[in-house]
């Protein structure tokens, strides 16, 4: 699987997570137009933004570690 495939696959799981968790249950059959757009556009901001974090957290734990082989041993 590509690093592309993967982002949308990722990005897709936490887009609809999100979208549900913003649209209470009384307002999923009478959301308005502009309303049901505003919450696509947040849901879609807040899924991106959780990905950067992540991304942002796995590159900075990687960089405390030494890759294999080039560890300094002893004091």
């Amino acid at each position: 699987m590509s690093t592309q495939e993967l982002f949308v696959q990722q990005f897709n799981r936490l887009f609809h997570h999100y979208r549900e968790a913003l649209t209470p249950e009384a307002e999923r059959e009478s959301a308005s137009r502009d309303s049901d757009r505003n919450q696509l556009v947040a849901a879609a901001r807040l899924a991106i933004l959780e990905l950067e974090t992540n991304s942002w957290l796995q590159d900075d734990r990687r960089r405390y570690f030494a890759k294999p082989g080039e560890a300094e041993w002893g004091c």
